[in-house]
C-alpha cells in the first residue's frame, strides 16, 4: 500500500472516523493510554489521527502526536483547541517513516492501529525503536491476522482493497515481535470479540 492511497483513504475517512471506528477501538485506546499515563513522561503518539486518545492520557505526561493525513490531523488540532488539552504540546504532519526526532527522545511511543495501515511497518517500527529510550515502551495496538478459519479468508478478501480500505486486514504479528532492540512485556486480546491485541513491547 503506498503513501498516496492511504493519504486519498484517510482524508475520505476524517470526517466519519470517530464514529465509524470510534467504538471498535475504544478499548484498546484506553488500555494503552492508561499504561501509559501510570508510567508517565514524555510521549510519542505516532498515527495521532483525528486525536480520539489525546483528552484520555493523564497530567503525568507530555504528549507529542504525528500523523501523515493532514484531514485527519486538523481534527486533532481542533480537539485540543476546544478540550484544552495542556499536556499535548505539538502535533506534527510527518511520515512515520522518518520520525524527525533525535535518537531516545521518548519514554513511551504508541501506535494505536497504525502498523496495519503504514507503508512499510517494520521500518516504522524500527524508527520508534530509535527515538525510546532504553527501559522505555512502545505500545501497540491492533487487528491481527486470524491465520485460519473463516475470519482469515474475509480478511485475505478485504485485503485486496487495502488501498481503498486504507489498513490491511491480514496484517501478521510476526511481522511486528522480534523485532531488534525490543522485547515482548505484555500481550493482551481485546473486544470487540477478541479482535484487537494491545502488545507492550520493552526497549532494550
Amino acid at each position: 500500500m503506498e503513501i498516496e492511497a492511504i493519504q486519498s483513504a484517510y482524508a475520505r475517512w476524517a470526517p466519519v472516523y470517530d464514529l465509524a471506528f470510534g467504538l471498535a477501538t475504544s478499548s484498546g485506546r484506553h488500555r494503552a493510554v492508561g499504561r501509559i499515563s501510570r508510567r508517565g513522561g514524555r510521549v510519542l503518539e505516532v498515527g495521532v489521527g483525528t486525536g480520539l486518545a489525546l483528552p484520555l492520557y493523564g497530567p503525568g505526561v507530555e504528549v507529542t502526536g504525528i500523523d501523515f493525513s493532514a484531514e485527519m490531523l486538523e481534527r486533532a488540532r481542533e480537539r485540543v483547541r476546544t478540550r484544552r488539552l495542556g499536556n499535548v504540546k505539538a502535533l506534527y504532519h510527518m511520515d512515520a517513516r522518518h520520525l524527525a526526532f533525535a535518537d531516545e527522545s521518548f519514554d513511551s511511543v504508541a501506535a494505536m492501529h497504525v502498523l496495519s495501515v503504514v507503508p512499510e511497518p517494520e521500518r516504522v517500527l524500527a524508527e520508534m525503536v530509535r527515538v525510546t529510550r532504553p527501559g522505555g515502551e512502545i505500545v501497540i495496538t491492533s487487528h491481527f491476522a486470524a491465520g485460519r478459519g473463516l475470519m482469515a479468508r474475509i480478511e485475505g478478501l478485504a485485503a485486496r482493497h487495502a488501498d481503498k480500505l486504507g489498513w490491511h486486514a491480514d496484517f501478521s504479528r510476526t511481522r511486528i515481535l522480534g523485532a531488534p532492540g525490543l522485547s515482548l512485556a505484555h500481550e493482551r486480546r481485546l473486544p470487540p470479540f477478541g479482535m484487537m491485541t494491545l502488545l507492550v513491547l520493552r526497549r532494550d
